[in-house]
């Protein structure tokens, strides 16, 4: 008999295609939208709820996320959904605006 973290694991899975070449697991499902802050993450609906999937997967498989802290998509892909520290890591709110400004500061010098 599977508990319920193995049937939100199997529903997560069932939307996600693995990246051979950056170990992301990619949700291809729902999303966010296009437009504001909280754009492009993945969403789903738990329990008649609509969800964030990176956070669902990282208590899932971690446990609790305290209220001061948040999931930093370490690898830069707001797509994935793997619960690794390659992949998301449980950081302080400014830690985790330190990193996008510094992802974003990178980003601007690579394209110049």
């Amino acid at each position: 008999m599977t508990d319920r973290r193995d049937n939100i694991r199997e529903k997560v899975m069932a939307r996600v295609r693995i990246d051979e070449d950056t170990g992301c697991w990619i949700w291809t499902g729902p999303t966010s939208g296009t437009e504001g802050r909280g754009a492009g993450y993945p969403r789903m609906a738990l329990a008649g709820q609509t969800v964030a999937v990176h956070i669902v997967m990282w208590t899932n498989e971690h446990g609790y996320i305290p209220g001061k802290k948040e999931l930093d998509h370490v690898c830069r892909n707001r797509l994935c959904v793997r619960p690794h520290p390659d992949h998301l890591e449980m950081v302080t709110r400014k830690r985790n605006a330190m990193r996008r400004e510094q992802a974003k500061r990178a980003l601007i010098c690579g394209e110049a």
